[in-house]
């Protein structure tokens, strides 16, 4: 198995600083733990979607995907790059380490994302 591109919450909060690096955030979570809440700036497309939208994320770009713990995104992580992707990178602890590092949290509507 290759080894997946990993960040943590910290390194994640300066990308989205830099205006500079095109990014993407993708939630794969439940409908029912995004209501809960995200990411600012995050898309919603639950795992189960990722093979048919795929196509629809741009190469030149930086895609970083979530979920609550990082396992399921980083299987995420991995699925795409047997797909021949290599800009794809799996937050390292999910949602629950940016959460335990005081970082943003906000609820879906506010950050247009719809469930």
């Amino acid at each position: 198995m290759t080894a997946i591109r990993e960040i943590d919450s910290s390194q994640l909060s300066g990308l989205m600083e830099d205006a500079d690096q095109p990014l993407r955030l993708i939630d794969i979570r439940t409908a029912g733990e995004v209501a809960q809440g995200v990411i600012p700036g995050s898309e919603f497309v639950p795992m189960h979607l990722i093979p048919l939208r795929s196509a629809d994320w741009a190469d030149d770009e930086l895609i970083v995907f979530y979920c609550r713990s990082g396992a399921r995104s980083a299987q995420v992580c991995h699925f795409l790059q047997q797909q021949g992707r290599d800009n794809v990178v799996n937050l390292r602890g999910g949602i629950i380490d940016w959460y335990r590092r005081g970082l943003p949290v906000v609820a879906p509507q506010d950050a247009g994302v719809a469930v």
